[in-house]
């Protein structure tokens, strides 16, 4: 087996974990590695059908995949033979990181969140109900929520256990709602007896969103089932986060995650290695540690990208190797450009609309004023010119660019709530 041969393997068993053994074995099982030059991974689709679906439906999953085993995405090329394909490799064990407690480092700055998890897993709503995790990125609260989720799993196999984000829960609510099918959505979340949502501060500002959590969360609490929620900021910072809401998140444990130390941060990298099987010398390990502070899942990037230096080109982890390493995480981690397209999508979740209505003609009143919220967002962030913002919006002239923009200025002045709407849909945009 060659090691572009192992790389993928380990990308469908990621893959595996997410779509579920059916739609493996169709769309992934038989899809082979061809060849990796550094930037494009070749593959080859067994049928046009298969490199279809690929393309238009897991495209951001392998992408994610790849990124998860070798540490970068590469671009990806995905063919169908002419003739037969050859018979898939064997599957090779998978580098993929399991967000179990086991594998959480613990240090100063996380050891009281992690307690609480595991508190809570121990003892579903027998612990801390909810219990709140917040932190900033990549520091670790998605793997304690999906540690909870392993740990009840296996002492509980009859649970039923719900995971979700907050975007996706808005999503839900807003399909849900749109298709008539709100009762289908109660039955999912309701019927929980463990509920755990990442990301809860998306909910914020979203009234139909808060609306339909508020009763989920009502219903299970009541019943003693277990909830668990993680944020980017406490309660009391998601400033468009109804009163009830907040003080239902505060009403149990609140458990904050920061940066880890020096020595948790050579921990971080020393398991890391280990679970790739990559020799990793003390040197490597602390020159990184020095240079990547403040996120977790940089240090697992570095390491994972020397995984792959070893794996495709046999460049042996040195602190050559690593500075290189670092250079390429620090030039991926930075922020994505905001743009428009985002900017409308947040904006139309928060105001239960669509995009194409926010860029459409309609003079609805709750459409029209989340039209002049996106134009002022779209100011504040992106430095767009009104007449490349009008644009945007139909081909809008500049004075009625001009118009939402000083109207928006001056509702946020007098109006506390739309001031925090707004600067919650722009924290989640940045994010």
């Amino acid at each position: 087996m060659n090691s572009f041969d192992e790389v993928f393997n380990a990308v469908k068993e990621y893959c595996k974990e997410r779509v579920g053994d059916a739609s493996y074995r169709v769309f992934f099982a038989d899809v082979q590695s061809v060849s990796f030059d550094g930037n494009t991974a070749r593959l080859c689709a067994p049928s046009d059908f298969v490199k279809r679906t690929l393309e238009n439906r897991y495209f951001d999953l392998l992408s994610e995949g790849f990124r998860e085993i070798i540490g970068f995405v590469p671009e990806l090329d995905i063919a169908v033979p002419q003739a037969e394909p050859k018979a898939p490799a064997q599957t090779a064990a998978s580098g993929s990181y399991a967000f179990t407690f086991e594998n959480f480092i613990v240090g100063s700055t996380n050891k009281f969140a992690n307690a609480a998890a595991q508190a809570v897993a121990a003892n579903p709503s027998g612990a801390y109900n909810p219990l709140f995790i917040w932190g900033g990125s990549g520091l670790g609260k998605t793997h304690l929520l999906n540690a909870i989720q392993i740990e009840i799993k296996k002492n509980h196999p009859e649970f039923n256990i719900v995971y979700v984000d907050g975007e996706k829960f808005t999503n839900e609510i807003i399909s849900a709602i749109h298709d008539n099918k709100t009762a289908e959505f109660h039955t999912k979340y309701r019927a929980a007896d463990v509920l755990l949502v990442d990301d809860i501060q998306f909910i914020g500002g979203k009234e139909s969103t808060q609306e339909e959590f508020f009763h989920t969360f009502n219903t299970l609490y009541n019943a003693d089932k277990q909830i668990v929620l993680a944020s980017d900021r406490a309660p009391r910072e998601i400033k468009s986060l109804e009163e009830r809401l907040r003080t239902r998140f505060e009403m149990g444990l609140i458990a904050d995650i920061q940066p880890p130390d020096f020595e948790t941060r050579v921990a971080i990298i020393r398991r890391k290695a280990d679970l790739l099987n990559l020799d990793m010398p003390n040197e490597v390990a602390e020159y990184i540690a020095n240079r990547l502070k403040n996120n977790i899942r940089q240090l697992e990037g570095a390491v994972k990208k020397l995984d792959a230096y070893r794996k495709l080109e046999g460049i042996q982890p040195v602190i050559g190797a690593a500075q290189n390493a670092i250079k390429d995480i620090l030039s991926e981690s930075q922020p994505v450009p905001v743009t428009v397209e985002k900017i409308l999508s947040e904006v139309a979740r928060t105001y239960n609309t669509t995009p194409e209505e926010l860029r459409g003609m309609t003079r609805k009143a709750n459409i029209s004023k989340a039209r002049q919220v996106c134009i002022y967002i779209i100011r504040e962030i992106t430095g767009m010119s009104t007449d490349e913002i009008g644009q945007e919006f139909s081909g809008r002239d500049h004075s009625t660019i001009v118009y939402s923009l000083q109207n928006i200025q001056k509702l946020i002045k007098r109006d506390s709530h739309l001031r925090e709407t707004v600067e919650d849909i722009m924290k989640n945009v940045r994010s």
